[in-house]
């Protein structure tokens, strides 16, 4: 069963409020969602999953805690890199449903953004597990 998302509004007053804030002069958040056309599709790779033209009716989605962690360790120690944090759902999902939700505070906005972009790709590529089922 799907689990409510966090308040980005809240994180947002938690990240400012922890002492990282001081050198942190951009937050990048990132929201996946499930979408209706298959990874296949719009990736263009093979997937077990529904296939191009296909529409996703749901998503059994799951993750390595200790993965997941050891990538969020990571991206702790990327260069300016001042603040994560990540909530990551589980279960079967609909469309529409949020996957997950990443926080990123640093230095300066191209730190940032790289750190953002790996850890979500070390995520998506190396932690969790999404199983695309037909509508």
């Amino acid at each position: 069963m799907a689990q409510s998302m966090p308040s980005i509004d809240a994180w947002l007053v938690e990240a400012k409020a922890d002492p990282s804030f001081r050198a942190c002069g951009m937050y990048l958040i990132h929201n996946g969602t499930v979408r209706e056309t298959p990874k296949a599709e719009v990736r263009g790779i093979e997937t077990d999953g529904v296939q191009p033209g296909g529409k996703v009716g749901s998503m059994v989605f799951s993750y390595d805690r200790a993965k997941v962690d050891a990538a969020i360790d990571e991206a702790r120690r990327l260069p300016g890199i001042g603040y994560v944090r990540v909530w990551l759902n589980e279960g079967e999902l609909s469309v529409g449903d949020d996957i997950m939700l990443v926080l990123i505070g640093g230095d300066i906005r191209p730190r940032v953004i790289d750190a953002l972009q790996q850890l979500v790709g070390t995520i998506k590529n190396e932690c969790v597990s999404e199983i695309e089922r037909p509508a």
